[in-house]
This record gives C-alpha cells, sequence and structure tokens, in this order.
C-alpha cells in the first residue's frame, strides 16, 4: 500500500518571476492548450501567450511572452478581485489568486505608504501579472501538486526602472514579501527575483530549504528575460516528484525558551493560538533553573514559513524575554483519515504507512464522543477502531 504526495521542488538558482514560472510548467508536461482553455474563463482581459522552445546553455526551456495593449488599464485590488470572483475558474483557483495578490498589494502597500485600496500600478494591474498567478495555478493543479518546497532565493544588486522611479535590488517590494525567507546575495546586476515571483513563491511555498528526497518523475525549465553575467542560465528549474513518506516539510524549525515566572494554566490557550497560525506540535516539559528554581520548556516545531508569526505569540503570551531557534531535518510517515465500520457506526480514524505496513490508529476525540455517546469504556473503542482492516 502507497500513498504517494507529488512534489513540486522550485530549484530557483537563477530567481522566480512569474513568467520563468508558468514557463517551467509547459516545459514540465502543463498542456498550452488546456491552460488557454482555463484562462479563457476570466473575462475582461486582451492578451496574447506565447511559448517558444529555446536553449539556455544547452538546456532546452520555455521562453514565455504575455502580450497585452500597450494602453492597458491600471487596476485596484479591488477590481483584480471582481475580475477573478467573475470568471468560471475553479473556486480554488479563484482564492488563492486572490490570496497571491493581496499579499502583492499588500507589500506595495507598505513600502510606498499608501492605502491598499489606493494600489493601482503596473505590479498588481498588468494583464501579464494576472496571467502569470492564474497560469502557475492552474498549472500546479493540472500537474497534480499536492506539496510545494523553494530552495533559498538569490538576491541581485544595483537598480530597477518601474513606474515609481528608479528603485533599488532587490525591489522594496521583494524586500517586503520575502521577510522571514531565506535568501543570499550574489553578484548580479540584474533583478532575479520578481515581485510576482517573491509572491508565488511566498504564497505558493509550503517551505524552503534543499531539495527533499523524493523520486523524480519529470523536470521543466522556464526561462527568463535576461541575460545573466558568467554565461550563467537565467532558468527557473521545476522538479516533480513523489514522496510516499509524507507531506510536510522535511525541515523544520525548533522554537524553544526556558520560563520559571509563567502562570501555565494559559497552556492550553498558548497551545490553541499556536495550532491556529501553523504550529507542527507543541510541548511543555518541566526544568530545574538556576538556584534550583522550577520552571518549565516551552517547545514548538514549525515549518520555517510560519515560524515568524509562531515567534511573536510566544512573546506576547508567555512571560519569555528571549527565543532560542534551529532548523532540524525530521522523517515523517505517510497517513491519511479515513472512516472505519464499527458496532456504533462509523468513526474517523488515521491510517499510517508503516515500514512493515498499514496502521489503523484511533483519534482520541472521535472514540470519546462514541464512549459517551454509547457509555462504553473508551478502551473498548480503542481496540475496535485499531482491529479494523
Amino acid at each position: 500500500m502507497n500513498f504517494p504526495v507529488t512534489i513540486a521542488y522550485l530549484d530557483c538558482f537563477s530567481g522566480i518571476s512569474g513568467d520563468m514560472l508558468l514557463g517551467a510548467l509547459l516545459n514540465a508536461g502543463l498542456s498550452e492548450e488546456h491552460l488557454l482553455t482555463e484562462l479563457a474563463k476570466i473575462g475582461g482581459i486582451d492578451f496574447t501567450l506565447t511559448s517558444t522552445d529555446e536553449l539556455r546553455s544547452g538546456i532546452g526551456c520555455k521562453q514565455l511572452r504575455v502580450q497585452s495593449p500597450a494602453n492597458q488599464q491600471f487596476r485596484h485590488l479591488c477590481d483584480i478581485i471582481n475580475l477573478l470572483e467573475g470568471s468560471t475558474l475553479p473556486s480554488d483557483i479563484i482564492e488563492k489568486s486572490i490570496a497571491i495578490f493581496s499579499r502583492l498589494a499588500d507589500a506595495e502597500a507598505t513600502v510606498h505608504n499608501i492605502p491598499v485600496d489606493k494600489v493601482h500600478f503596473h505590479e498588481v494591474g498588468a494583464v501579464d501579472t494576472i496571467i502569470d498567478i492564474t497560469g502557475s495555478l492552474i498549472g500546479l493543479k493540472e500537474l497534480g501538486v499536492e506539496h510545494i518546497i523553494c530552495s533559498p532565493l538569490p538576491m541581485g544588486q544595483g537598480f530597477v526602472e518601474c513606474a515609481h522611479g528608479h528603485l533599488p535590488l532587490p525591489a522594496p517590494a521583494v524586500c517586503e514579501l520575502l521577510k522571514d525567507t531565506p535568501v543570499y546575495g550574489v553578484q548580479q546586476t540584474k533583478e532575479l527575483v520578481t515581485p510576482t515571483g517573491a509572491a508565488l513563491a511566498t504564497g505558493l511555498a509550503d517551505s524552503f530549504g534543499p531539495m527533499p528526497a523524493i523520486t523524480i518523475s519529470r523536470t521543466g525549465y522556464g526561462a527568463g528575460q535576461h541575460e545573466l553575467s558568467n554565461k550563467q542560465p537565467n532558468l527557473l528549474r521545476l522538479i516533480l516528484g513523489t514522496n510516499a513518506t509524507g507531506s510536510e516539510s522535511n525541515v523544520v524549525e525548533i522554537i524553544e525558551t526556558n520560563l520559571d515566572d509563567w502562570n501555565s494554566e494559559g497552556f492550553p490557550y498558548l497551545c490553541d493560538l499556536l495550532f491556529a497560525k501553523g504550529a507542527l506540535d507543541v510541548s511543555l516539559s518541566p526544568l530545574i533553573m538556576k538556584k534550583g528554581r522550577p520552571g518549565q520548556l516551552l517547545r514548538v516545531i514549525s515549518d520555517p514559513i510560519h515560524s515568524l508569526d509562531l515567534k511573536n505569540i510566544i512573546l506576547s503570551e508567555t512571560t519569555s524575554i528571549g527565543l532560542r531557534f534551529r532548523k532540524e531535518e525530521r522523517m515523517t510517515l505517510a497517513r491519511k483519515n479515513v472512516m472505519v465500520d464499527t458496532p456504533w457506526g462509523k468513526i474517523v480514524a488515521k491510517k499510517v504507512l508503516t515500514p512493515v505496513g498499514a496502521t489503523i490508529y484511533p483519534e482520541y476525540e472521535a472514540c470519546r464522543r462514541v464512549a459517551e455517546e454509547h457509555q462504553i469504556p473508551l478502551a473498548q473503542v480503542y481496540h475496535t477502531v485499531s482491529r479494523s482492516k
């Protein structure tokens, strides 16, 4: 038995932009006919999509160009939302597209010190940005991608001309979007990560880090619009594969703090807040601290992308004045929720693929409800569920 998870790894050795990601998806097997059919469900935009097969440093890739009228209108975020909500795209594509556009608009508003509803510039309103974002989501769904991991992002230097003038690289909106995201500087005087690329990477990636252990099924390359120095190919590599050990991040962040003056009655409330913001696990352990004082070790396990929110919650809700954190690798088993037939009706349980076969694990809350409703021992419910096939 196997629970394969389709994983996409975004290898951004030369950065990421919307057209590079969409080009990589096409190169990896996304049907251009399907893409155009889905994009046609968005009314009110006029564009022509051209994809060409090219070679960059001897590597076959897709170069994508979106052409639209030169006098295209600048749109506010509300116009984008109305455009998407008025389309006949699948609801999940609409929802994710709006979320990414909202992140992009929030970043631009913060950088330029204006309200979000006043943002009406090229980076949000252009037709090519709409195509890049919605098209990428269409492609990921069509290729069956369930989990996305992104490499750390390279930051170029120099300046770029845009609607707001002569801006330093990385662009201010990119820096805003990449808060709490691993980046590194490179000797390239080009814009390697565009605002759209940054919004896609941070809006789609479940985690950032090295390539996970997967079985590669296909690879696609999307070409950027300009040439880089040192003959470096301006490509985004999309690696697709499967991993039967689960869809969670292989790299997690461990956040810890020692507490000696905190009322632990607030621990259940703290747990609720942390889990709501993406914590993977929360624990509280007793400690003997300096001078023999009793204390507690609070430990939170998080995806790196959620860690900043969790740190802020800990510092706000406990008496901690400092945190320790580190990255660790982990391995998880594939699992899924299943409905188990019992004498008391169907009960939700967890089916886990272990190295020696599949095992059913009871879910406490579901078993507790059955035990209370039928006035039977909880252990009896557990035993019945565990023996199910």
